[in-house]
């Protein structure tokens, strides 16, 4: 589902590809689909392993610039993925990224929809999985974003037991088997050290949840293998439940779809038809 165009009364939408200078140098590459007299505007923050074209972001894209919604998707700068926008061509980015990298990456690339004028004072924040938790955190910070979903998201950057810290300690890498392309990746311990020092600052995400303005809908599976529910109820509470919190029935982490899908999942159609709505009702002017 790349590089599709998607009819908004009428007119198509093509994306149009974006590359900035992201953190510690590196290259933020990044696709807009600039909606016909645009009301609103969505940032898109894909998760670990993830990027902006992975399985259902595409899809959700075209679905945010069909309800109007000019719609920024990009790679983050340490996601490993290279120029052609799909292929783990940069494993040595892939190592040095951290948490603090891909937040830094989140704001310039606001910054910049700001200057292009692809953002405006009607500006909402989507995260998936880790990007949830990038999303979370700077939503809670950002007076710009005035509406936040999350797909999935993460409570906590601490995500390891002591035995794995220690060995990866020792090794001074964590190897991250990719089952789809069947490349082994790995970490660095600079991870590792970002963690310990802005876990309970920074990268805060429960403090982040209580201390969020925006409205905020948390979407996820009730089946999901990488990141449990549990996860969303701890948001939910941290949020003081203020936050909207939608269970999707039998939804795995990637809402029962793979890379390269065609046709939507019954869980994703539930969570992107709630997603839409959600930011059209939030972000859309009305007359």
């Amino acid at each position: 589902m790349t590089g599709t165009s998607v009819e908004t009364g009428g007119r198509s939408v093509v994306p149009e590809r974006f590359d900035l200078a992201g953190a510690a140098g590196r290259t933020i590459r990044g696709e807009v689909r600039a909606a016909p007299r645009a009301a609103g505007s969505v940032v898109l923050v894909h998760g670990f392993k993830g990027f902006a074209r992975f399985a259902f972001l595409p899809y959700l894209a075209d679905r945010l610039a069909a309800a109007g919604l000019t719609t920024v998707s990009y790679n983050n700068s340490g996601s490993g993925i290279g120029d052609d926008l799909e292929t783990f061509t940069d494993l040595e980015a892939f190592a040095e990224n951290s948490y603090t990298r891909e937040l830094r990456d989140l704001q310039l690339v606001l910054a910049e929809s700001k200057r292009r004028r692809w953002i405006g004072a009607q500006c909402g924040l989507f995260g998936h999985s880790r990007g949830g938790g990038i999303a979370l955190l700077e939503a809670a910070s950002d007076p710009r974003v005035r509406a936040l979903v999350t797909w999935a998201a993460i409570s906590t950057v601490a995500r390891w037991s002591d035995d794995e810290v220690a060995r990866w300690r020792e090794r001074g890498w964590l190897d991250v088997p990719n089952s789809r392309t069947g490349q082994v990746m790995r970490i660095g311990t600079g991870l590792l050290d970002d963690v310990i020092e802005h876990q309970d600052g920074r990268l805060d995400i429960p403090s982040a949840a209580g201390t969020l303005l925006c409205p905020w809908l948390i979407v996820h599976g009730d089946a999901d293998e990488s990141v449990p529910f549990s996860e969303a109820e701890r948001l939910h509470a941290a949020s003081d439940e203020r936050a909207a919190l939608l269970r999707v029935p039998g939804a795995s982490h990637t809402f029962n779809v793979a890379h390269g899908m065609t046709v939507p999942s019954p869980q994703l159609s539930e969570a992107v038809e709630a997603t839409v709505r959600f930011f059209v009702e939030r972000l859309v002017a009305r007359a």
